[in-house]
Formats: structure tokens, sequence, C-alpha cells
């Protein structure tokens, strides 16, 4: 499918912009996408999805917009570096021609150098987020020096002045904001983004040690609980009033996405982010598979200067605020507590060669599940009936199955432990050609996971879950105006949800089908891992592999780039609950049952007498055993060419 959006107005623009100096320049952007995803499951069908089409308005002016979709789930990810982008005038103004910008990290032999064009102007792409000297000659001219900032995924606007040769001078950045703002630095790009950098990350307290938190203060973002219940630990972003799952994110180039339920895939410790790029609209060519914003990452690498930091977080239980609802006074606060180990070294292996950088977080939590007055009278009504030999049947297989007692706790410990570990090597190979080699994982084990305020222990599981991820990237200088940037990712996920027992059976009442349960129906029995829109898994499997490059080219008023993006998923697997399960959905709650036992039995077994009708909403159903496996093999390609100009 081909289409043609607009035109560019520049006739049509007013008396105001048209009379602009020649130093005011309208920019406008025009992009070139295509993207082809081709899935293949085990059954060996090949889908294909209906063509979609996407129009990106630019900034200041609609452009020509050609664009060819062949499914919107193109693996494309964002480039986890920034660019810089400025003019070079004299005392009066005028531009300078041909003067040579030199640009080295602070903390490395990272070095890049170009020369201005006829117009005095200059742009240098794939920059690594970070502070740079900055220095800008010409004959004729004083020396100009001064350090700028780098931030990811955006280009920042540097004027130099330059003045007759009698002494040094500076580099100002116009238009310097805070970090973290709705306007978009790069004026001539059409994405809605802010930035969040390392002084962000370090200053700004994060309440659950979540790097997705502090991306809420980015305008069009907020906090969403996740859909899919076995993954609570990773905070979920909702962009725009979305359900949080639409969103695309990459770590260090490589792509980081769920691609069963969305959202997020790996957790990574604060302490290890550099900063990061949130995109809420009008995403750029390079990026897709999202209809809703997108993260890009990037993480803390070693220097020549020897670096680390240490931490620990403490929330003691005295400190924890009790909620009024489930936890009302008099009774005792629910026990709570939380420590936070967190550790990061950097510094040189080989100065100017090669660096290295770790950080770690350990996380150990103990929290509880404190029932309520209302609740511990509902369970108590059901231990009695059970204690009348009232919750018994038989299943499938003509076995027994049933309790004749129930345990009912004031409280329940909910115990998790997380560990969070990052190891990245740099290495400068020469002026032109930069390595780096990343490897992360992330390993976290939950007790009586599931449980609710509303649901007694044998409702909950044992969730855990490994992440480990591995990036490997090159960034290529071909010369001055030509960047190569190579990425392969290689991520694995095994989670798995084990039930604290197995009944066989499941009791569901109204008072736990609230806002308090959303891990589904059950009151007492097996959890279903089910809610009442979807099931979800006990087993997850996912084995992701990514291969991506990336050209960048700045010459004159255009700074095309292209690239291809190949993601490769031969594990794309889990399994649902198989085990044969007879689920009862009461009508009434325990205590309205105790004080009429024969309805307890009628809508136990949902068999009406001549004396009594089965009450409203209450079923019976049984779910014989089995093989809820599922598996899929994946491949996605995603090509793309971007260009920007300035008329």
């Amino acid at each position: 499918m081909m289409r043609l959006v607009g035109s560019c107005p520049l006739l049509r623009c007013p008396e105001s912009r048209c009379s602009a100096s020649p130093q005011q320049i309208i920019s406008c952007t025009g992009r070139i996408a295509a993207n082809l995803s081709i899935r293949m499951i085990t059954m060996r069908l090949i889908r294909l999805s209906t063509p979609e089409t996407r129009t990106l308005r630019p900034f200041r002016c609609s452009v020509f917009l050609v664009t060819l979709i062949f499914q919107a789930l193109a693996g494309v990810a964002q480039n986890p570096n920034g660019s810089l982008r400025g003019e070079v005038q004299d005392a009066s103004g005028a531009r300078v021609p041909g003067a040579q910008v030199v640009v080295k990290s602070s903390g490395s032999a990272l070095t890049r150098a170009v020369a201005a064009d006829e117009r005095g102007e200059f742009r240098i792409e794939g920059l690594l987020p970070g502070r740079y000297r900055m220095t800008v000659t010409s004959k004729g001219f004083a020396e100009a020096v001064a350090d700028v900032e780098v931030v990811v995924s955006l280009v920042r606007d540097v004027t130099v002045a330059l003045k007759p040769e009698s002494g040094r001078e500076t580099v100002s950045v116009q238009g310097k904001a805070s970090s973290i703002t709705a306007e978009t630095i790069d004026t001539a790009s059409a994405v809605h983004q802010g930035a969040v950098t390392a002084h962000d990350l370090e200053t700004i307290p994060l309440a659950h040690r979540s790097f997705a938190n502090i991306a809420y203060l980015v305008p069009g973002t907020e906090p969403v609980e996740p859909s899919d219940p076995t993954k609570a630990r990773i905070t979920a972003v909702s962009f725009g009033g979305s359900s949080g799952l639409n969103v695309d994110l990459s770590v260090d180039g490589g792509d980081n996405s769920d691609d069963y339920i969305g959202g997020f895939l790996q957790n990574f410790s604060a302490d290890v982010i550099q900063e990061f790029a949130v995109r809420t609209s009008q995403e750029d060519a390079d990026t897709g598979r999202t209809v809703g914003g997108s993260v890009v990452i990037t993480t803390k690498h070693g220097t020549n200067e020897w670096h680390g930091s240490g931490a620990f977080y403490e929330r003691g239980s005295g400190m924890n605020a009790r909620f009024p609802i489930d936890n009302p006074a008099p009774d005792p606060k629910q026990p709570f507590s939380r420590q936070n180990y967190v550790g990061t070294v950097g510094g040189p292996i080989k100065r100017d060669k090669v660096w290295f950088f770790a950080g770690f977080e350990a996380v150990h939590e103990d929290a509880s599940i404190s029932y309520s007055p209302d609740s511990l009278g509902e369970f108590n009504a059901l231990a009695q009936l059970a204690e009348q030999g009232l919750i018994h049947e038989t299943n499938l297989e003509g076995q027994p199955i049933g309790v004749d007692s129930i345990t009912v706790p004031t409280s329940v410990k909910v115990p998790s432990r997380d560990f969070m570990g990052t190891l990245r090597f740099d290495y400068a190979q020469s002026p032109r050609s930069q390595w780096f080699l990343r490897g992360s994982l992330d390993n976290y084990t939950t007790n009586n996971d599931l449980i609710q305020q509303a649901t007694l222990p044998s409702t909950g599981a044992t969730s855990g879950s490994k992440y480990e991820n591995f990036v490997l990237g090159n960034q290529f200088t071909f010369n001055p105006t030509w960047l190569g940037s190579f990425i392969f990712d290689a991520s694995y996920l095994h989670h798995t949800e084990s039930r604290n027992g197995y009944l066989g059976f499941a009791l569901a009442f109204p008072f736990s089908s609230t806002f308090h349960t959303i891990s589904g129906y059950e009151t007492f029995g097996d959890n279903q891992f089910a809610t009442p829109i979807t099931a979800f898994p006990v087993l997850r499997n996912q084995e992701k592999y990514q291969f991506r490059y990336d050209v960048s080219h700045s010459s004159g008023r255009h700074a095309p780039k292209f690239g291809i993006n190949f993601i490769h998923e031969p594990v794309l697997s889990g399994a649902l609950s198989g085990t044969e399960e007879s689920f009862h959905q009461f009508g009434l709650n325990p205590t309205d049952y105790l004080n009429h036992v024969p309805q307890f039995q009628v809508d136990y077994t949902c068999t009406p007498t001549a004396e009594l009708q089965v009450s409203s909403g209450t079923s019976c159903n049984v779910t014989p055993a089995g093989d809820g496996r599922f598996s899929q093999n994946v491949q996605r390609l995603g090509l793309y060419a971007q260009d920007s100009w300035r008329v």
C-alpha cells in the first residue's frame, strides 16, 4: 500500500514566518518506512495481518510522506544514542564555513570530528549519552571550548560564537531547559518526548526502586496496574490512558518488549541506567510495534576515572501506613518491610582502550496480607460449613475430593526476593570503531503470590522468573559524514507459577470478587489462574535473538538514516493450567449460607429441589484435565528509511 499525505505549505506560511531571516530556518522532516512481519506458528501456518498505514506528522509544517507497511508489528527498535547539531558564527552573526568541530568524551577516548559546511552548520550523530568537551577552531578565529551534554535519543542544538584570534571563547547551548520537559529539544523533530537523565535518577525518590516510576514525570504518562498478575513486580506505564501493554522498550538498542502479554520484559536497577527517553507520540521511523509510546534506555559504562556507589534503602514496618479499609484499627498494622542493597563500580581496564561497569541490586521484602474483620467473618463461616462435611464431591475420575476443615489465619506472609545484576565492557578498537558488550540478569521469587485481602492462602502460588539479556554492539565511523551502528541482542525468560497446593476444586463467593481480587474469583481452593477476561500461563519461556544495523549520514541540508532489524524468536511458549478443576461460583456469601445450610447444599451442586431453587449468580463448572501447552516460532523483519532536512 502506498500513501501520499499532504504537502509542505512553504508558500502559505504566516507573514511573520515568511519574512524570517536566513538564520531562521524552516525545518521539514520526511520519512519513508517499510515494515514487514511474518509469523509462523507450530502448525506451520503463516499469518499475515491486515496491512496498516501510519501517519507521521512533522513539526512546523506538513511534508510528503510515503509509507509502505505490510504489518504493524515489525521489529523496529530505537537508537540509544544522541546527536549534536549546530552552527558556527562570527561576532556579527555571520556563518563561518569550514570550521573544525571536535567532541571528546569526558571519561573515555571517544573522539568525533566534523567540518562545518558552507553555511557554517554541522551535525554529529551516534554519540553515547553523557558529557563531552567540544572544541571549535577556524583560521583567523580564537579557539572555542566548552562542555556539552548529549541526551539519549535527542538532538541538542549548539550555537558557537567565534571572535577574532585574541583569546579563548566558549560554546553556548541554546534553549537548555529542565531534563524532563514536554518541549522537544530537537525543534525540527515531530517526536513528542521527554528525557530522564542520570541526575534525575539519582535525586528524585523512587517509591518502588523502579526506573518506570520516574517515567511518570513525563507529560502524557501515568501508572497502571499490570493486567498480567504474573508480572506484578514490573511497573507498567500508560501512554494517553492506554493499557500500558502497547509500549516499545529498548535497552542499549536491544529489544526488551514482552511479546506474550506486552509491556516491559526485564527489569533493571535504576543505578545502572545512564538515562532514558520517553516518547509519548509521533514516533520516528526507527520505532515500530507500538500504538502507544516507547522508552529508549541506555546503561552506564566505564570511564578512565574509577567511580562507584553503594546504597542501602530501608522501609521498616513501623513506618508503614495503615490502610483503613483492609486494615482498620484497632487491629494491628500488617507487617511490612523492605531492604534494598545496591552497589556499582566502574573504571578502566586499560586507559583509553577498555573499560568496565558493574552494578547489582538485591531486594529483600517481607510483606503480608492482614485480613479485615469482614473477611475473617466470612472465612470463619466457610470453615464451619466445612466442619459440617458440606464441602465434598467426586471428580470426573470418580475420586472423592473435598475438605473437612479450613484453617483461617489472621494474616499471611508474602515474602519476595529479587536480584538484578549488570556487567558491561566497552572497547575502543580504534578512533573509528567502538564496541560494547553488556550482560544483565533479573531473578525473583515471591511466595504466596496472588493472595488478596478476600482470599485464603490456598489460592496463592509461588511465582518465579529468571531473565537474562546480552547485547553486543559496534559503532563504526566510515568517514566524518557516514556512521554505522550494529546491535546483536539475545534475551531469555523462564517463568513459573506453582500452586500452594492442589485440591481439585475452588469456591468463589461474592465478597471475594471485588476490586481486592485481581487474580480471579477464588475464595478458597485452587487458583484457577484466570481473570474475568483472560487466562494467564503457569509456565512461560521466551528466547529471542535480534540483529540490527543502522546507517546515518549528515551532508549539507540532509541527515538521512536507514536500517534493518531482524528478530528471531525460536521459543515463545508456555502452558496454561492443565489440571482437572471443579469450580463453584456462589451467589451468596458464607455467612448467608451458615444461616440457611440447605441453600448451600443446593447451590454447591447446582441442583434445585422441590423447596429451593439455585441462587441467582450461582454456577457449577468442571474443566477436565488437558494439555494447556502452546508454542510459537516468530520472525520479524523491519526496514526503515528517514530523512531530516532543512529548507
